[in-house]
């Protein structure tokens, strides 16, 4: 049923987030001398460097930018104003410095909304926007369009914070991962159109030196098939990479995907558990999961806790998004 493969993009989405929060920035080692491989939710420990003392459950900027872009696009009647998602993201920073959190918008984003605010334009200011914020958050894209304007509009959500062949490559093989989730197609199939979207979106920004986002995702869904778990962890935190860059946690994401994709409790519980920038990586992992499992195939027990802790009805927002799926 599409509303719950919908559901389960967005419900799993704040799922890998809530379960990387407690370990995000921490590395491999630390992880795993603390808590072993992170196999349920865990409070944010008073030292945790980005969210210290967060209860178990809690989600983060994963979730919460991928919300707001659901209701500009919602309320802009599938268009988003590079102006007024500007200011929503500043608002929301805003919002989260007065509730005392440490999760602030990312290097690129700050950067291209500091030149906005100075004067240029929104197809300069994300010029060097090479991180994986514009994927974060992209899942809403992939829910409410199908079909060929997909690709602009990943395009016209991601430009304003990263308008580099990097930064809209990886969102949009995201967005299409989950697009294609989400009407039915299998997981091989969705992978397909995850790489010819990363490969038409690497030539809709502006060019920036690093490994290419399509021939990454190619490569590495063909080396992890077979790797025992063990083994696909020292593969992903050593040789893929499990930074910020796009071109490194997004494929790190995938790579889960591809390898225990079968499996949504093992795929995130393992990315929760990688080092680096856990929650972005188990969050895209979870979008694109819970768009092919739906929302009834995601762990119930996590899931249940998760709701709870944050009081999420992601319902009306999926049902507005797939209102504009209807008409794309």
């Amino acid at each position: 049923m599409i509303r719950d493969r919908a559901l389960g993009a967005l419900y799993g989405l704040a799922l890998g987030d809530a379960l990387g929060m407690p370990t995000q920035s921490l590395s491999r080692p630390e992880i795993a001398h603390r808590y072993g491989v992170v196999d349920r939710l865990l409070d944010g420990a008073p030292d945790q460097p980005i969210a210290p003392n967060l209860p178990a459950g809690t989600v983060t900027d994963d979730t919460e930018q991928a919300l707001l872009l659901a209701r500009l696009l919602i309320e802009g009647d599938g268009t988003v104003d590079p102006h007024a998602f500007a200011a929503a993201l500043e608002d929301w920073e805003e919002d989260m410095i007065r509730r005392g959190s440490l999760d602030l918008l990312g290097p690129s984003t700050r950067r291209a909304l500091t030149r906005l605010r100075e004067g240029e334009s929104p197809d300069k200011a994300g010029r060097d926007g090479t991180t994986n914020g514009a994927a974060m958050r992209v899942a809403p894209v992939g829910i409410a369009v199908a079909g060929p304007g997909l690709l602009d509009a990943v395009v016209e959500s991601s430009r304003v914070t990263h308008h580099t062949g990097l930064g809209i490559g990886a969102a949009a093989a995201v967005a299409a991962a989950v697009s294609a989730g989400v009407a039915g197609a299998g997981l091989p199939a969705a992978l397909d159109a995850a790489e010819r979207a990363a490969e038409s979106g690497a030539r809709r920004g502006h060019w920036v030196a690093g490994g290419d986002i399509a021939a990454r995702l190619r490569w590495v869904r063909g080396w992890v098939p077979g790797l025992s778990r063990s083994v696909l962890t020292d593969a992903l935190a050593d040789v893929v990479g499990t930074s910020v860059a796009a071109n490194e946690s997004v494929i790190a994401a995938f790579a889960l995907v591809e390898a225990l994709g079968a499996d949504p409790r093992a795929a995130l519980t393992t990315a929760a558990s990688l080092g680096g920038d856990t929650d972005t990586v188990a969050a895209i992992c979870g979008a694109v999961l819970g768009a092919q499992h739906g929302v009834t195939g995601l762990p119930a027990d996590l899931l249940a806790q998760v709701r709870t802790v944050n009081a999420l009805d992601l319902e009306p927002v999926v049902d507005g998004l797939l209102a504009l799926r209807s008409r794309s």
